[in-house]
């Protein structure tokens, strides 16, 4: 393991689904910080990477049952200071001598935790309580029944009796409750004073994240060459960038134009980087190749697959005609990751499959790059924002990889994405007009695979009805519908059906992320 110059926290996986936004929230406060798989932290590991803290994520297992997962006994050992969340609290009761049980009252969502009445207000909760309790956001069927030794309780919530304890002596700190995510309001408050008092200061950035980037990259590529996949979204040309700036010309970017990208998009990403960066790139025109292999296929998971193995053989033959490239870069980001494999080799659920990540093959090639691996989507802007890339590119809305066959949900043909590109453009053309681009994180047309009985003038229509997708979100893991006015929706809806061809009619998704996700496939 490469030593590098930052105070370091080490994040122990536990398997939670969530597990990134611990890191996602020391970021924020500028706290360098890595993740590891609770099985592959030993004491050796700990012994090398010497972190400063440690956090121990929630998961899915249950502490009562054999085998389940456990850290290190040396960690308590260290002197470091420690948080335990969730199942990471249950973890540290358990192995410090004391009790968790299973059986009772389970505790999802929403809940409140009120202060014991002789805890202290300063050390890691200074600030909170203000309000007389914390609202907090818990998901937890176990729940500890005895404080290990030394604990003392510092807050409780009905279903919780020792839902926030503490050994103040060895700043050892427990929670049953979830401080990484939005839904505990004063949940950064709580991780701020805890890496406050291990003794860190923030001195991390995204410059530093940048340059450490850029070493890895050298130290993974050596003198070798380098293929890049350009999807003509941001996360792939902040990959292509970063990587250009740690390599130079041993970066060939490919960028496969697959036919199902937005309207004057590709002339607009050949652009950008052949005249701003000189970056050497090969405009693969690779349409009839796509559109031919998706004919007749409605099944999104199949869309998603044939994408991904279609990408990866354009790759290949493009890397052997830049001289025998050995590396293929990607743009991946981590709520692709997460979505489509869990991140630590744990048990959390796939959602769908992404073409960079679960759509690839098993047997390819060329090696991986994938520098953005684990940050996400607005970290990557900020990391663009450090590479100088244009302010109107990095605040692009999100582009899949796989482009507008997700976005036309059964059979795809050359006329129905024809059909959408129009009705996407006006749309898009609707959101800026209003000023409203900045404020939503992603917007889109998805084309409906139904047809529906309008009337336009005397005459009966028959043609395709669209849905308009907007959502507000902070890192894409969750999300929300913006919510348009009436008026904005009706405008919107009268010029796709009076200026694109092929639709009668137009409706708004206002699902939120979850029960759907952001994309229809």
């Amino acid at each position: 393991m490469t030593q590098i110059a930052h105070d370091r926290l080490l994040i122990i996986d536990f398997g939670s689904q969530v597990t990134q936004l611990i890191a996602r929230r020391l970021r924020e406060l500028n706290v360098y910080c890595e993740i590891h798989p609770f099985n592959k932290v030993d004491d050796a590991f700990l012994r090398d990477f010497a972190p400063k803290a440690v956090i121990l994520s929630g998961g899915p297992a249950s502490v009562t049952e054999d085998g389940s997962p456990r850290a290190p006994q040396a960690l308590f050992d260290m002197g470091k200071p420690v948080l335990g969340i969730c199942y990471g609290q249950q973890v540290m009761m358990e192995q410090l001598g004391g009790k968790v049980e299973s059986g009772h009252h389970r505790e999802f969502g929403r809940a409140f935790v009120e202060p014991a009445s002789d805890h202290r207000k300063d050390g890691i909760f200074s600030g909170m309580f203000a309000a007389g309790r914390e609202e907090v956001w818990m998901s937890h069927g176990d729940r500890v029944t005895q404080m290990a030794p030394g604990f003392e309780i510092i807050g409780t919530s009905p279903n919780a009796p020792l839902a926030i304890v503490g050994d103040e002596s060895r700043q050892f700190y427990a929670v049953q409750f979830h401080p990484e995510v939005h839904h505990t309001p004063n949940g950064r408050i709580l991780l701020q004073n805890f890496v406050r008092l291990a003794g860190f200061t923030g001195d991390w950035t995204m410059g530093a994240y940048k340059e450490e980037a850029i070493r890895k990259i050298r130290e993974q590529v050596g003198d070798k060459k380098v293929i890049c996949g350009l999807s003509g979204g941001v996360d792939s040309s902040v990959a292509a960038v970063l990587i250009h700036e740690a390599i130079g010309d041993q970066l060939t970017c490919v960028f496969v134009d697959h036919g199902l990208m937005r309207q004057n998009e590709a002339e607009e990403v050949v652009a950008m980087f052949r005249d701003t960066y000189n970056i050497p790139l090969i405009h693969a025109d690779e349409a009839d190749l796509f559109i031919g292999a998706l004919e007749g296929v409605s099944d999104p998971e199949v869309k998603r697959k044939t994408i991904g193995r279609l990408f990866i053989e354009v790759f290949e033959k493009h890397a052997k005609s830049v001289g025998g490239a050995e590396f293929l870069a990607q743009g991946t980001l981590y709520p692709d990751v997460i979505e489509s494999v869990s991140f630590s080799g744990g048990p959390s659920v796939t959602i769908k499959s992404h073409h960079n990540v679960g759509g690839l093959p098993e047997k390819m090639g060329m090696k991986l790059v994938e520098p953005l691996r684990e940050l996400f989507k607005d970290e990557v802007r900020a990391l663009g924002r450090e590479l100088g890339l244009p302010a109107h590119f990095i605040g692009r809305h999100p582009f899949p990889g796989p482009g507008l066959a997700i976005r036309c949900p059964g059979e795809i043909t050359r006329e129905k994405l024809d059909i959408l590109r129009k009705a996407d453009a006006v749309y898009i053309d609707q959101i800026r007009k209003h000023g409203l681009y900045d404020a939503i994180w992603q917007a889109f047309v998805a084309l409906l695979p139904v047809r529906t009985v309008g009337v336009m003038g005397d005459g009966r229509t028959y043609d395709y009805a669209c849905a308009l997708r907007a959502v507000t979100s902070v890192d894409g893991m969750t999300a929300d519908y913006y919510p348009f006015t009436h008026e904005f929706l009706g405008e919107t809806a009268t010029r796709i059906i009076n200026e694109v061809n092929g639709i009668n009619r137009v409706t708004y998704d206002i699902t939120s992320k979850p029960p759907g996700t952001i994309e229809w496939e």
